[in-house]
């Protein structure tokens, strides 16, 4: 069994982690211009700005305002995100929502599951949902992408809808893969987007079940017309 010393190292390498991010991503988000934040991001509707506004409502939001929001969207919560996404991107300036993050690159904010770890995937996934859907060329530390890539589990597949039936994921720039069954080939990053249930753009994953984790460029287009 691992002892409480080893366990509190673990933890604190992710905490490291988690701050570096949120303080990449902040970094990375003051060099975007005008027009790249009313981009589509990866993340179902939501432009780069609400993407933005999302990654730190958190930090933003107490318990009791959070849960107030909750009675407004009558308790869905998906609802409720989307709402205070939209609202708070509207509210805010880029470079304040830049700053939300990296003022908070240590804060103890964790999602309902998952821990710090799941922390971590809520900052490098929503960093890739905007950095890919904008075509930069942004890599994600391979010491972070090994957490969140050793984490992946049936119940979080099954949670962002990802159906990975006969199919196996194999990273072609780490020793790693998931599942078994017809390979689909990709960077570690992207492959970690599709379990996160994100859909890629054309080209970037290879094989052939591969077809099921796309999205063409024309249906980024009519999701963002539709927001």
């Amino acid at each position: 069994m691992e002892n409480a010393t080893t366990r509190e190292g673990r933890l604190t390498v992710v905490r490291d982690a988690i701050a570096a991010e949120r303080r990449e991503l902040a970094d990375l988000l003051d060099t975007l211009r005008d027009e790249q934040w009313n981009e589509q991001s990866l993340c179902g509707r939501w432009r780069v700005r609400e993407v933005a506004a999302h990654m730190s409502m958190g930090f933003r939001l107490s318990l009791p305002a959070t849960l107030g929001e909750l009675v407004k969207a009558r308790g869905n919560l998906h609802r409720m995100t989307d709402r205070v996404a939209r609202r708070d991107a509207a509210a805010h300036s880029t470079s304040a929502l830049a700053g939300f993050l990296r003022d908070n690159a240590h804060h103890p904010w964790t999602p309902p599951v998952g821990g710090l770890s799941g922390a971590l995937g809520h900052d490098v996934v929503h960093g890739l949902d905007i950095t890919v859907a904008l075509g930069l060329d942004r890599r994600v530390p391979e010491d972070r992408l090994r957490i969140l890539l050793d984490q992946i589990r049936p119940s979080g597949l099954k949670f962002f809808g990802v159906d990975l039936d006969a199919v196996r994921l194999s990273a072609e720039d780490l020793d790693w893969s998931y599942g078994s069954g017809s390979p689909v080939f990709g960077t570690a990053q992207d492959l970690l987007l599709l379990a996160y249930g994100r859909k890629l753009p054309t080209g970037r994953l290879r094989g052939e079940p591969s077809g099921r984790f796309t999205c063409r460029a024309d249906e980024f287009t009519r999701r963002a017309d539709e927001a």
